[in-house]
């Protein structure tokens, strides 16, 4: 007989497991598990499969605690830690080896980032290192001094944080490029900003070097001034000056990536399995299902069984940049892979799964869970009030705002006067300020970074707007500076609680019972006053005494299900937890309003 495990009592369970390995993981015997799963009021056989939640609650039973194969990392890591750092803190630093960077581009539009890319890639090609270019993967390598480096082609703050977005740490390093000819611009603050908030290193390509209008100690000083100190000033930011359209400057480029990746310690195992993130998704009408994703750690191989986000497959093929095929995919490369079942979305995450039947049962549970979701609308919208129970309750040390002002003269009163409500509970954060309406990518950095979008006499876009209620993240708007001081002051200190004030909506008196199988005891009522909802809540009085005080279960107009019923119409009630209703019961209705502050 096994003897249950006593070195250590972690385990990690998969999102779906045998009882069979479940037993083997804790080191005892399917038939003690069984036994045990029984008395649980759970029948199950050697062979049949079980969620995490109730795996988790039996290991408990035997001693041991369980965990999901990968966890949210502010749970598992110190919040310096960076996401690549995050990725690997469960592995053994002997089994660690180096792998390629990934760099990603970000900066002005047009200061040059897409040329930049291109001169990259074409100079690569030109060597007869990779081969010509035959199809579009969102990420392609290059070699420099024969080590590669892995480049994605998604240009652009916005992409970069769309991705991040829905938790896709994809990049190592974010090349910033700068025209000389034209210095830091609101889209290179923007980008400044984002990368900043990905805890990503910052590398400033200082492009343009070419044109005679080039002013290049005059950008290294906006640099500066943006908390971007070069290194030949005595900072840490290496700037190194370039000119994609001549060819210059690139070799010193792609010298210093190397450089900051051996600094910063790019590594990964590549003998574990596989975990990466889709860059992009589409469906071929030939070769189907296609998913572009960059391998994060471990080595994906053809026969793999993986889970993407809320598909699966059994890989088929795994192709690079330039279309051929490979047996391996290593850590830091991207690749197409063919063998799912539907198309995944940017930045889900790809996971190797023992068996197809557990991929294939995983892959539902996230279906059947997103279904929920998108029903329910679970997600807690990011608000003011939310953010400052988060503070109350010690979640959070850190408020961080997305401020956008009517002028660029707001900007320094309102940043200074919000620096100065830091208190024992947390701080204020300012990810990023500027001048102009709020738009996608301001929404999109708060999704990214759980931050509040904060603006000063602005507008926001249509664009922005639909992201926002998509994202459940909220827009506040000002048109007085203390207003705006004060209310994230309170907010700070946790007293920015909701005021909810009840409102009677309606009145109806109960005329006839009827008692229906599927449904139990329901109430045949005529609204006398105002109108009736089925998100109300409702009391029942007998003789001027409140009987009971509850929610609606369902109700009804003949036999349609409706939303609300108005004065002098009839409906059925049914009112959750309470069947001892009554004709000539009155019935009240009511809603919870916020009340607006003053």
């Amino acid at each position: 007989m096994n003897e249950p495990r006593t070195q250590s009592q972690e385990i990690v369970i998969p999102e779906i497991v045998t009882v069979r390995d479940l037993a083997e993981l804790m080191g005892i015997t399917p038939i003690q598990l069984i036994k045990t799963l029984m008395s649980n009021g759970i029948l199950a056989s050697i062979n049949q499969q079980i969620d995490f939640d109730t795996a988790a609650i039996i290991a408990a039973e035997f001693g041991f605690e369980g965990r999901p194969p990968y966890a949210e990392p502010e749970e598992v890591v110190e919040e310096q830690l960076s996401p690549w750092q995050q990725l690997l803190v469960d592995e053994k630093k002997n089994d660690l080896s180096p792998r390629p960077p990934v760099v990603t581009i970000l900066g002005h539009v047009d200061h040059g980032k897409t040329t930049l890319l291109d001169t990259i890639r074409q100079a690569d090609v030109a060597q007869g290192e990779s081969g010509g270019i035959t199809q579009h993967i969102g990420a392609y390598m290059i070699k420099h001094e024969g080590r590669p480096v892995t480049f994605l082609d998604t240009p652009g703050h916005k992409a970069f944080t769309a991705m991040r977005a829905r938790g896709a740490h994809t990049t190592d390093i974010a090349v910033l490029v700068v025209a000389a000819d034209d210095g830091v611009q609101p889209q290179t603050l923007e980008a400044i900003n984002h990368a900043r908030a990905a805890h990503v290193p910052i590398l400033v390509a200082l492009n343009k070097m070419d044109s005679p209008h080039a002013q290049p100690e005059y950008v290294k000083q906006q640099l500066a001034d943006v908390a971007l100190m070069p290194d030949e000033w005595g900072g840490d930011t290496m700037v190194i000056p370039v000119s994609a359209k001549m060819n210059e400057g690139l070799e010193d480029l792609l010298d210093a990536i190397l450089l900051l990746a051996d600094e910063i310690g790019v590594a990964a195992n590549p003998r574990t399995a596989a975990v990466g993130a889709v860059l992009e998704g589409k469906l071929d009408r030939r070769r189907g299902p296609l998913a572009t994703v960059l391998i994060q750690n471990g080595t994906l191989r053809v026969g793999d069984v993986i889970v993407v986000g809320k598909t699966w497959g059994r890989i088929r093929a795994l192709e690079d940049e330039n279309g051929r095929r490979h047996r391996t995919t290593p850590p830091g490369t991207p690749t197409v892979i063919l063998g799912l079942n539907a198309v995944p979305a940017a930045g889900d995450r790809l996971e190797v799964i023992p068996e197809a039947s557990t991929a294939r049962a995983i892959a539902r549970k996230r279906q059947a869970a997103a279904q929920i979701r998108r029903q329910d609308h679970t997600r807690v919208p990011l608000t003011l009030d939310t953010l400052a129970a988060r503070i109350r309750e010690g979640n959070i040390q850190e408020f961080n705002i997305i401020l956008k002002t009517d002028v660029q003269g707001s900007i320094e009163p309102i940043v200074s006067s919000l620096r100065k409500l830091d208190t024992e509970e947390g701080k204020v954060n300012i990810l990023h300020a500027s001048a102009g309406n709020i738009t996608e990518s301001d929404v999109n950095l708060a999704a990214a970074s759980e931050a509040l979008v904060i603006g000063f006499r602005v507008n926001v876009d249509r664009v922005a707007r639909r992201t926002s209620d998509e994202e459940n993240i909220e827009i506040k708007i000002y048109e007085i500076i203390y207003e705006l001081i004060d209310e994230v002051a309170q907010a700070m200190k946790g007293l920015l609680e909701p005021v909810y004030v009840e409102r009677v909506i309606g009145k109806a008196q109960v005329r006839a019972i009827f008692d229906i199988p599927s449904l139990g005891r329901v109430a045949g009522c005529y609204v006398s006053h105002g109108v009736i909802r089925r998100n109300a809540r409702v009391r029942v009085y007998r003789s001027k005494k409140q009987l009971y005080e509850g929610d609606i279960a369902s109700l009804k107009r003949f036999e349609n299900d409706v939303r609300e019923v108005r004065q002098g119409y009839e409906c059925g009630v049914k009112i959750e937890g309470f069947n001892a209703i009554k004709e000539r019961d009155v019935l009240l209705f009511y809603v919870m309003e916020r009340e607006q502050r003053t």
